[in-house]
């Protein structure tokens, strides 16, 4: 498990053995666990946003639409 992102609002989590990310909206207090496919389509999303522009704004607006509807509320047990 390495963290390769941190924002004020989001963190990614990423699962190399496994293939996996998982998106954590701090905010919004959810997170959403992507593995193959969706991991591999999400890489090459954030890889697409021009150098220049990729910026924490950038990012997190990317991650808004990946996890808007999909991420599930953060349990503590």
């Amino acid at each position: 498990m390495n963290v390769v992102y941190n924002s004020t609002q989001y963190a990614i989590v990423a699962y190399p053995a496994r293939q996996a990310f998982e998106l954590v909206d701090k905010t919004g207090k959810r997170s959403l666990f992507v593995q193959g496919s969706v991991a591999l389509g999400l890489r090459e999303a954030i890889d697409s946003i021009p150098y220049e522009d990729r910026d924490e704004e950038s990012i997190d607006a990317l991650l808004d639409d990946y996890c808007a509807g999909a991420a599930r509320p953060i349990a503590y047990h």
